[in-house]
This record gives C-alpha cells, sequence and structure tokens, in this order.
C-alpha cells in the first residue's frame, strides 16, 4: 500500500527536543500563524469575501435549511443586539440544552459577537430523567440568565424543574412548553444596533466564550473557561501545519456533538476560520440514528471527515455492501481524522483500501491529542503515515513534557 497523499499543502514536522529537570521538552520549530483576536472576524472576512458560500445547514422536511455567511452575520447581529436588550453581558451566561442545529450556531455566534458566555450542555441531562441531577447541578455551577432549547415540546419534562424558575427560557419551536418561553423568532427583530457595536467592540482576547463542561466520568464535572484567544489561537496552530485548509473552502458533514469541545469549537471553528461550511448530522454511531448519518452522506459529503473509532467501524461495515456512500465519502475527500481513542488497525486499513479504489491514492489520514482546557489540540500528525495509533507532535505555540 502507498502512502502517498493528495498532494495537499503540508507543513512538515519539525521539532525541538532538549532534557530539562529529567524531563524531555517537546516544542514545534514551525512558525504560528498569526491569531485573530475573536472569531468575529473570521464572520466579518468570510461575509465579505464569500457571502453567498453556504455555512451553516441542516435537514428542513424533504431539503436541507443552508444560511450563507452574509445570512448568517445579519441574523447574528440581530440576535446579538436582542440578548442586549435583555440586559445580558459577561456576567449573565446563556445555558443551552439542545444539541447541534443551525439554531444553535446562530445563537452561539450571537452571544459570542455581544461578549456573552454561553455553556452547552449534553443533551442527556436534559432528556433523561435519572440525569436531572447533572443538569442541576449545572444551572447552580453557571447561574445562567437565559436557557435555551429548539424544540420546548421535546425539553418539556426538564423546563418543568423548579430550577427554572426565574431564568428565561428561550425556544425555537414553542408549543407543548410546561412555561411561559420566548419564541426565538422574536429575538430576530433585533435591539439596539449602536449598543451591539459598542459591546463587541470591548469583546477581546481573553473575553469568556464558553463554559464547557467536560464529561464527569470520574466526579461532578468541571466547567472549563473557554476564551476568545483559546479558540482563535487553536485554529491558527492547526492551520499553520495543515496548510490545504487555507487554499481550498474545507466542508464537512458532522455529527460530533457541541457540548464538546472536538465537535463544538475544534470542528465548527474550522468552518468559520476558513470560510468553510458545516452541514449538521443529526445521526450518530448507534444502531437507530446511523441511517441518517449514511443518508446525509450521500446527500453532502465533505472534503474533510472527522470521527470517533466506533463512527469510522461503522462507516467501514456500511461501506462493504454500499457503492454508493462510498463513493461519496471517499469522493472528494482530502482529510480523514479520528480521535477519542485509538482506530482499530484493521478498520483503518480497510479505509486506506477503499479510498485507494474510489480515488486512486489517499487522504490524509491523522490524529490529534488535546483536552478541553487547550481548545482542544495540542499535538496532532501533520504528515502521511502508514498505520493507527500516533497522535503526532506538538503544535506551534505548545510546549510538551514527557516524564
Amino acid at each position: 500500500m502507498t502512502h502517498q497523499s493528495k498532494g495537499l499543502a503540508l507543513t512538515p514536522h519539525s521539532v525541538d527536543m532538549h532534557e530539562r529537570d529529567g524531563a524531555l521538552i517537546l516544542r514545534s520549530k514551525v512558525a504560528l500563524d498569526p491569531v485573530v483576536e475573536k472569531t468575529s472576524v473570521w464572520l466579518h472576512k468570510w461575509a465579505a469575501e464569500a457571502p453567498d458560500r453556504v455555512f451553516l445547514a441542516e435537514r428542513s422536511g424533504a431539503g436541507w435549511r443552508e444560511h450563507g455567511f452574509a445570512e448568517v452575520l445579519q441574523i447574528v447581529r440581530a440576535l446579538g443586539a436582542a440578548l442586549l436588550g435583555r440586559g445580558h453581558g459577561t456576567e449573565r451566561p446563556i445555558l443551552i440544552l439542545s444539541g447541534n442545529g443551525v439554531d444553535h450556531a446562530l445563537l452561539s455566534f450571537a452571544a459570542q459577537y455581544a461578549g456573552i458566555p454561553t455553556a452547552p450542555l449534553a443533551e442527556q441531562y436534559s432528556l433523561i430523567e435519572e440525569a436531572h441531577g447533572r443538569l442541576a447541578y449545572a444551572i447552580d455551577k453557571v447561574k445562567p440568565a437565559m436557557a435555551f432549547v429548539d424544540d420546548a415540546a421535546r425539553y418539556a419534562l426538564a423546563l418543568a424543574r423548579p430550577e427554572f424558575d426565574g431564568i428565561e427560557v428561550i425556544a425555537a419551536r414553542t408549543e407543548g412548553a410546561p412555561r411561559p418561553v420566548t419564541a426565538l423568532a422574536d429575538l430576530l427583530r433585533g435591539g439596539d444596533m449602536a449598543a451591539l457595536e459598542a459591546a463587541h467592540a470591548k469583546v477581546g482576547a481573553d473575553t469568556l466564550a464558553k463554559l464547557l463542561f467536560t464529561s464527569g466520568s470520574s466526579s461532578n464535572p468541571k466547567a472549563v473557561r473557554t476564551t476568545q484567544r483559546m479558540m482563535c489561537a487553536n485554529q491558527s496552530q492547526m492551520a499553520s501545519v495543515l496548510s490545504f485548509l487555507k487554499t481550498r473552502p474545507p466542508k464537512i458533514c458532522d455529527w460530533l456533538p457541541w457540548n464538546h469541545v472536538f465537535g463544538g469549537s475544534h470542528n465548527v471553528n474550522m468552518m468559520l476560520a476558513h470560510g468553510g461550511s458545516l452541514y449538521i448530522d443529526q445521526g450518530k454511531p448507534t444502531a437507530k440514528t446511523f441511517q441518517t448519518t449514511i443518508d446525509n452522506i450521500k446527500a453532502h459529503a465533505g472534503n474533510l471527515a472527522f470521527n470517533v473509532p466506533v463512527g469510522f467501524s461503522m462507516l467501514v461495515h456500511a461501506m462493504e455492501t454500499d457503492l454508493e456512500l462510498r463513493r461519496a465519502y471517499f469522493g472528494d475527500l482530502d482529510l480523514l481524522f479520528y480521535a477519542g481513542a485509538s482506530l482499530p488497525q484493521d478498520v483503518w486499513t480497510r479505509l486506506e483500501q477503499m479510498a485507494i479504489e474510489v480515488q486512486g491514492r489517499l487522504p490524509l489520514m491523522i490524529s490529534s491529542w488535546g483536552l478541553t482546557e487547550t481548545a482542544p489540540a495540542c499535538v496532532m500528525v501533520h504528515e502521511p503515515i502508514g498505520r493507527s495509533g500516533v497522535i503526532g507532535v506538538p503544535l506551534p505555540g505548545t510546549e510538551i513534557k514527557l516524564l
């Protein structure tokens, strides 16, 4: 098997290694790309340079709901002004109960634009009654002034809890709400744009953008503070070594949850930073919803593919008997990226074989390692390799200590 990738623009590994106090210190020798101050810089850039290019999209009925960059900027500004008009600010976060969706994204970007932190929660905290203790814990930690759901009826059991007394609930669909809620459409009317401009001007690199809760597998979840600098710097770190991101607009069809840093910061911001298109996949790698993922890939396969090992395993199994899916998935693929655990080598090998069958060569197949506190990538593979299980070398601006 040849490990020739598609001729993508990459920066070769270049790492400085030295010993210090009995430890091995690794640091990238690659220069870091310029870092913008806040995510809205990207939104303004692409609204001007590619106004009609699809940025956010999701299934809607028999078709797709799609929003271009210029339209997203317009909506974000209207929502941002409305949020400020309701008294929200740096000390009044917005809790997001819903999973991935266009409205979730629009509200998040609007909050970042106006300097208001958001806290996206895992859906199960609200949808599973046994997990409502985690929901109450998160509300106590965040002390939100507002909470958002895409469908009030779906989240009715959670919204009926007394913890939501005194919290304004915003819903994209208000029917079936167990308490008074405000329609998201009401916020789209906007507000004082001069106040928005003043608030936006104050948003800087150290402005708090998100509170992301860790999984809480061994204790109560931690609410990790994510600043504008963290998100913006991490995209520059990756673009410094994956240079092809800057030469071709990326596109992904992605399900990875936004309450987690991989899906919500790494992937979403990669599309925003590089003028890419995010087609939201409401499927997941489960027996119940994986067919949705297959249908979405066939409709809007990306040129980048991110997943966890179980997702790739299910895809390989499906593609063994579905030639249409295989051709859609690999037909325009530049990058195949796994994280979260090691990809089984037999799955890696079969992905290579299928890519060769469809493309005649391999996409770049890589992994990375990071954590919520680093927004998230710390080390990353950025050269073609021939096997799974390699997490790479430090990204520019990162120092790694090996004990």
